[in-house]
């Protein structure tokens, strides 16, 4: 475990404590995508099928369970107990649009062809595009409120540190995963415009607006 992979476990940990804490006290999920909750969701579950078959270290399974529980105590939060305040009509995003090429390059790229190795492959190539129901709906409401924007910041923050992580363990092990690297360069890609909006905006205490979709 180095530096990189560790700072970046703990600022996906603090995005998701983040958002769960935003709708907690709030009592409110407005302007919170739970399209990109269940597909979170669905990346921790098929991702963490291992928790079942093999123990890799006491951090590994705590992280894991850690994870799964805050993503169903999230959607819980949001299709539950504050379903009133969800904006379904601003969550429009086609989820299917995102889980059919998913599901279909699960099968053709993978490192083996066994049903584990395929849903983790899955939870991969998921994940990196699981925030887009997030992104699209800020975009037609036109802005996000300040907390919304720190969750989707350390969410984006981890992606980046996951990529300087895949870069350290090949300069020090000559180890290297293309589906978890393009993966992530793909998910990393989609947070450019908003880590600059939010150097520019949010820290200086402006809310962050985006551009209607036409």
């Amino acid at each position: 475990m180095n530096l990189f992979r560790l700072l970046g476990d703990f600022s996906h940990l603090l995005a998701i404590i983040i958002l769960f804490a935003k709708i907690w006290r709030s009592r409110s999920c407005a302007g919170i995508s739970g399209k990109s909750q269940v597909l979170f969701a669905v990346v921790f579950s098929t991702r963490y099928l291992d928790l079942f078959t093999s123990f890799i270290s006491i951090y590994n399974t705590v992280m894991k369970v850690v994870f799964l529980s805050l993503a169903y105590s999230t959607l819980y939060l949001i299709y539950l107990r504050f379903r009133g305040s969800y904006d379904q009509e601003s969550d429009t995003f086609r989820v299917e649009f995102l889980l059919i090429p998913v599901v279909g390059l699960s099968f053709l790229e993978n490192y083996a062809f066994t049903p584990l190795e395929i849903l983790w492959t899955f939870s991969i190539y998921l994940e990196s595009v699981a925030i887009l129901p997030q992104l699209f709906m800020i975009s037609k409401t036109g802005e996000a409120e300040s907390i919304t924007t720190h969750y989707l910041f350390f969410l984006g923050l981890y992606r980046a540190l996951y990529l300087a992580n895949w870069i350290w363990r090949y300069n020090q092990e000559g180890f290297f995963d293309q589906i978890a690297v393009v993966s992530g360069a793909v998910q990393t890609i989609f947070y450019c415009d908003f880590f600059y909006l939010y150097f520019t905006k949010v820290l200086k205490g402006k809310k962050m607006s985006l551009p209607m979709p036409v």
